[in-house]
């Protein structure tokens, strides 16, 4: 397929999601405790084992935060009706937007399950649907595998089984990772990703909880520091697990890792990529922090700016000054998304808005950022 427009970075939310997903796939002996659809005062909430998990369905701008769903401003949301589920409406709105291709992500919340086994089930059963959904059109449906952002070991194993099935990416939401994903329990994990060259996002999360003292006995001292630096300045969550990959030695020790910041945004990276090179370079001349028993600090090989163009990818929707700062980020490492159908997203009015904010860059350049560079990082 010769794409046009690649949308990097679009959604599958729970509230869109059929009813019967989990109903349907979770093992017989964990139906009843999984994820259900129950009717309440509030509506109809999705329930698993006792936990609230949120709304399911059509939800308009006057019943949540008065932000509109980009469905309900381009006129489609209709109640009962899933249009980002189904195959086939789905399509319909990548067609009105001028979208060839959509990379999906997951829920931006974790599977809030606290059973382990259940928990699971629960990512399994999502990840089947999802190859399943799809089918319907594999060459413009992109699906993004959810891992398991507390559970290490279980993401590597769902990693392995779901790229057998031909998923080209997966996302952990890293800003709520616990242990953080530079943590040594991640490192099989890491040294898979790199075997099978299947980039992994870090798509942002609605919401960051960290709590101490939980948070405190996970933390890195050096990553701490180092994130700091940048995190005085730009508040972005996705600043620690990046800091803390960089400054562990993890991309070190797996140079071939791709990795996405999804939804990240353009305009405040190179000042984060600076303060970064900073910090290093000062640690570099001498100014080194003394670990809890006395040990030296890992530094980098190479200056965090290095691992950018190497290992990192970024997107991003309507962000003029972010694409006024291009010349300071490698093009080759850009892709622009709609987020559909979010609240933020550009839908249905996407190819107005990169006309908006591509006057002025040159027609090759934004052949890479249109599609060029999801079309070769994912292998479409």
């Amino acid at each position: 397929m010769d794409y046009r427009v690649i949308s990097a970075d679009d959604h599958i939310d729970l509230r869109w999601l059929p009813k019967d997903l989990w109903t349907q796939r979770l093992p017989a002996n964990l139906r009843d405790r999984g994820p259900h659809v129950a009717e309440t005062d509030k509506g109809a909430l999705w329930i698993c084992d006792g936990e609230l998990w949120g709304t399911w369905g059509a939800y308009t701008a006057a019943q949540g935060s008065g932000a509109k769903w980009a469905l309900e401003r381009g006129g489609v949301m209709r109640e009962g009706e899933l249009r980002p589920t189904v195959p086939e409406m789905r399509l319909e709105d990548m067609d009105r937007d001028g979208v060839d291709a959509s990379v999906m992500y997951g829920p931006t919340d974790p599977l809030n399950v606290a059973d382990p086994e259940l928990r699971r089930a629960c990512y399994r059963a999502y990840n089947d649907w999802l190859v399943d959904f799809c089918a319907a059109k594999p060459d413009r449906l992109i699906g993004v595998g959810h891992l398991s952002l507390e559970d290490p070991e279980f993401a590597r194993e769902e990693l392995e089984r779901m790229a057998k099935q031909g998923v080209r990416h997966f996302n952990i939401l890293a800003a709520r990772a616990n242990p953080p994903v530079y943590n040594k329990r991640w490192e099989p994990f890491w040294s898979l990703a790199e075997e099978t060259g299947i980039p992994i996002g870090f798509h942002l999360c609605v919401v960051v909880k960290r709590t101490r003292p939980e948070s405190a006995e996970n933390e890195d001292p050096w990553v701490a520091a180092a994130t700091n630096v940048a995190a005085n300045h730009q508040g972005f969550q996705l600043i620690a697990p990046i800091t803390g990959l960089i400054f562990t030695g993890m991309l070190d020790r797996h140079p071939k890792l791709k990795l996405v910041m999804a939804e990240a945004g353009l305009a405040w990276v190179p000042n984060m990529i600076q303060s970064l090179d900073t910090h290093c370079r000062r640690l570099k001349e001498g100014r080194r922090l003394i670990g809890k028993e006395g040990d030296a600090q890992h530094l980098p090989e190479m200056m965090p700016s290095e691992y950018f163009p190497r290992n990192i990818w970024i997107t991003f929707e309507d962000d003029p000054a972010g694409v006024k700062m291009l010349g300071l980020l490698d093009e080759n490492r850009v892709m622009w998304a709609s987020d559909y159908p979010h609240p933020a997203s550009t839908w249905p009015y996407s190819q107005q808005v990169i006309e908006n904010q591509m006057h002025g860059v040159p027609e090759g350049v934004q052949q890479k950022i249109l599609n060029g560079n999801a079309r070769a990082l994912y292998g479409l």
